[in-house]
Formats: C-alpha cells, structure tokens, sequence
C-alpha cells in the first residue's frame, strides 16, 4: 500500500504536525506502508516531484509537532487554470493539468491520497478522484482543513486557527509597547482574512485576554487603557467612516493614541474600486484572487484616518507570516491529532472526504463529503463574545 500527502496553500500551524499524526497513525495501523510526500502541493504532482518519508522520519513523527510550516512545502496551484499552469511550466502545451495530476498519481501506485489545505486543495483532491475513478482507477482521498481564516464550510474550526490568533495577540503585545515612542500615535495591526474576520477577531480577543493578566502602574504612565483596542474592522462589518473618525479623535485626544485590529480583507471592495477608477491593474494570483500583500489594505487605512485623527505618528504592521508560521499550540496540536488519526482510519476503510468538526451534526469531528467542503464562510458578528467586545470599545454594532 502506498500513501501520500500533499499540502497546498498558504502555511497555517499545523501542516508539519498534521503530517506527524498521519505518520504516527499509520506506523500503528499499516507499519509496513510506503509513504510519500509531494513537494510543493500540486506544483510537485504536476512536475513529478515526490520524496519518500524514510525510517529516520517514521521512528520520530513527534518531532514534526514541534515545527510550524510544512516539510514538504507548499504552493498556491489551481489544476482548472491550464493557462497559469502552462505559463509556469508545470505542464506542456496541449495538456491537461487534471490530466497530468492524475496520470502520476497512477505511475506513482498511490492508493490514499492525503490533503491538507483549504476549500481549493480539497475540491481539486476530489476532482482527481472523481477522474481516476471514470478512467478505472481507485483512489481514496481524505483532507484534512487548514486555514488561519476559519471560513470552511460546513466546518466549526479549522486547523491551525486558534494558535494563529493567539500568536497574532503575541506579536502586538510587542508591538502595542511603541505607544511608548512618541505622542499621538496610530497603531494598525493588519491580521490575515480576505472574506473573514475570524482570525481578527479571535486575535483581538485573545490579545485583550492577556492584557487582562498583566499588572499596569498608571501612576507612571503605564496605564492599561494605553495598550487596549480602539477599533476591530472586519469584511463582514459596515464601517461608517465620518463616525468613527468622530470617535476615534476623541479617543486619540483622551490617550494620546488609538489602536486599530485590521482584517486585510476589509474595505477591500472599495480599494479595489478605487484602483479601477484610476485605471489600475490589480494584481490577482491563479485563484483570481487580488494580491492583499501588494494592495496594502493597512496603508489604504492608515492615509483615511491619520490627517483626520491628527495622529503625529503612524504604524502599520502585519502579524500574518508571523502567525501562521508558528508550530501549534496545545489546543490545536489535540484537535490536529484526533482528526489526523481518524482520517486516516476513514482512508484504510476506502472512505473519502475531508475529517473536521461538523457544524451541522453539533461539531462532532467526522468525515464530510467532498462535495459540502467550500470556502468564504463569513463570521457570524452577532456572536455574542464579539457584540460585547464591540461593546466595550465603543464601536457601534451592526444591526
């Protein structure tokens, strides 16, 4: 029996690990298995590009779990965009990147396929399958759902988000301390989400949980209010711009400085427009997807609230590559272990699908067909730890 494991998309923290529970899981079930990794996601299917995962790796999976990123690399390929593929040089003209895909997982003799990634790495994982299965060959593909966003559906909680937004809390920690600097200060974190404002959210939540633990001396300037959030702005979100100006100079004006939790995906549609207007390109990747790092969203929000707020100083810093490249933490390295053992046992019975926690069976962690797993699932704003976090800042909440 052989069986491999790619990882596609951006990292998130737990590709490394997810890989060490399917190899410790399969060490207990099939030990005499061959297992395999595709370098660089579907790049490495494409191109023929494969490792083998040798003894020294199968004798010490634990070490993965220790280690964020993926050891056998990612990429962001889209197998329906021949053009891009082509332009790559991941296939020849005349063919078909499905084609291709599937042609070397039938050289290569894999009969469980492994997916770890976002709606995309799992939806192609089951076009293969599908296509296989039409040309006569079987093969059995489980995912498991990465993404710092958290926006799979039908999904509770994704894999690697919950470290990704406590690591988010942990970089601002630090960079909240350049309120220190200077006077009249705006500070804005720009956290990872293109159509969610989970992972912002969540960052914001957890950063204001660890305020709550440290001890502050307002006799000497350090003064708790300092350091706390002013604004949270996320896609799914209304921001009425005149009023928050109103609310934040008064908030600039009573602390000397405002701090502002930024979702990269907020205010996109207008920036776009903007952009359009102007009559410029916008950088878009194989996905169709705009290109958030070349847009700089934090910018485009620093330039509409700076001059107005009479900020003196301004700062704009991402937490992304921070975050998502950290190793994950004790509560998704558990959930990163239940769900990898049990894909795996899912893939020995021949069953397809994608394990995760199931928001229409009450979060239970099981196998959901291929066919209910699609991305853009927004975050529910009327949760109430978010209200009341709205709430506390000041912010109006949306209706």
């Amino acid at each position: 029996m052989k069986i491999a494991f790619l990882t596609a998309g951006g990292i998130a923290p737990c590709l490394s690990a997810s890989i060490g529970a399917l190899i410790k899981k399969y060490n207990e079930i099939v030990p005499n298995a061959e297992l395999l990794g595709y370098l660089n996601g579907y790049r490495g299917l494409l191109l023929g590009n494969s490792i083998e995962i040798p003894p020294t790796v199968k004798e010490n999976p634990d070490v993965l779990y220790r280690f964020g990123g993926s050891p056998i690399g990612n990429s962001r390929v889209k197998l329906t965009n021949v053009e891009d593929c082509k332009k790559h040089g991941y296939i020849k003209e005349g063919n078909i990147p499905l084609e291709v895909a599937a042609n070397q997982l039938v050289q290569d003799k894999v009969d469980i396929l492994h997916t770890i990634g976002g709606d995309d790495t799992n939806t192609t994982a089951s076009e293969l399958a599908q296509y296989l299965s039409q040309a006569g060959h079987k093969l059995t593909v489980v995912g498991l759902p990465k993404t710092v966003d958290n926006d799979i559906y039908p999904i509770v909680q994704t894999l690697g988000a919950w470290t990704a937004a406590e690591q988010g809390a942990i970089f601002f920690e630090n960079i909240a301390n350049e309120n220190t600097t200077s006077t009249r200060q705006l500070l804005i974190h720009e956290v990872m989400g293109r159509h969610c404002g989970w992972l912002t959210v969540a960052t914001a939540y957890a950063y204001r949980n660890r305020l709550d633990t440290k001890k502050f001396l307002p006799e000497f300037l350090i003064d708790k209010n300092r350091w706390d959030i002013d604004a949270v702005y996320i896609p799914e979100l209304e921001i009425d711009f005149e009023q928050e100006v109103i609310r934040l100079k008064k908030r600039m004006d009573e602390k000397d400085g405002v701090n502002i939790f930024l979702s990269e995906g907020a205010g996109i549609g207008t920036i776009v427009h903007e952009m359009e207007a102007r009559g410029e390109a916008v950088p878009r990747d194989a996905f169709g997807h705009v290109r958030l790092d070349e847009i700089n969203p934090g910018q485009w929000f620093a330039k509409q609230f700076a001059k107005r707020l009479g900020a003196e100083k301004t700062l704009v810093q991402k937490s992304g590559y921070f975050a998502r490249s950290a190793a994950p933490n004790d509560k998704d390295l558990d959930l990163i272990k239940r769900s990898a053992f049990l894909a795996a046992e899912y893939a020995l019975e021949e069953k397809s699908g994608v394990v995760g926690m199931d928001e229409d069976k009450d979060g239970e962690l099981t196998l959901i067909n291929l066919s209910r797993i699609k991305g853009g699932k927004p975050f529910d704003i009327h949760v109430p730890w978010f209200t009341d976090l709205l709430n506390h800042l000041g912010q109006p909440v949306a209706s």
